[in-house]
């Protein structure tokens, strides 16, 4: 397996020298790392050549990278079920840049660029209904983002005295606890190592 996959590898290296930037075999997958502006051309290469027939477009995801330059990575991965082979192509996406889509390729990825969009905030360029998918419609900012609060910035709930549903602002009813991790539990018939505290 790890042969066709560097057979793969060199293949994609050899016909698209101008989108991949790297290729890397982890895990039985095969990583390949394109430029940005590629990505649309580079998808459609990946279904329509007849060495690589990956006609399943599995999923798309993004990485939150807060500490690098082109803070997030978008992350396509695809299934060649002629080939039996999957692979899985990466591109670096600053925060002021938009991903080309491949819906034109890849019809499916309607929902899961607009579920990258809902998560992390990121644009597809040529998206024909850019929407959310997931969170409500007046939902501030985008979950996966390592920046976004745990808590979130609004709590839904439905008053039984109004009828309806009430949007209100996060209000923690205690604060954040800070737990003493070397004390034993309660009942609890050792002593951690150190630990001469008495319950």
């Amino acid at each position: 397996m790890t042969q066709a996959l560097q057979e793969l590898a060199a293949h994609l290296e050899l016909k698209r020298p101008e989108c991949v930037l790297s290729t890397e075999i982890a895990f039985g997958e095969l990583n390949v790392t394109v430029t940005l502006a590629s990505v649309a051309a580079f998808v459609e290469f990946l279904k329509t050549d007849s060495q690589c027939k990956f006609s399943s477009l599995v999923d798309i995801t993004a990485v939150d990278y807060p500490s690098r330059e082109a803070r997030f990575e978008v992350v396509y991965h695809f299934l060649s079920m002629y080939q039996n082979h999957r692979i899985r192509v990466k591109a670096a996406v600053r925060e002021d840049e938009m991903v080309p889509s491949v819906i034109n390729t890849h019809p499916s990825a309607n929902w899961f660029e607009r579920e990258v969009f809902d998560m992390f905030g990121i644009l597809f360029s040529g998206h024909p209904d850019l929407r959310r998918i997931l969170t409500d419609y007046g939902f501030r900012g985008h979950p996966l983002r390592k920046d976004f609060p745990t808590t979130g910035y609004t709590e839904v709930r439905y008053d039984e005295e109004l009828k309806r549903v009430v949007y209100e602002p996060v209000s923690l009813v205690q604060e954040y606890r800070q737990f003493d991790f070397m004390s034993p539990w309660e009942g609890a018939e050792y002593i951690l190592p150190g630990d001469e505290k008495q319950g």
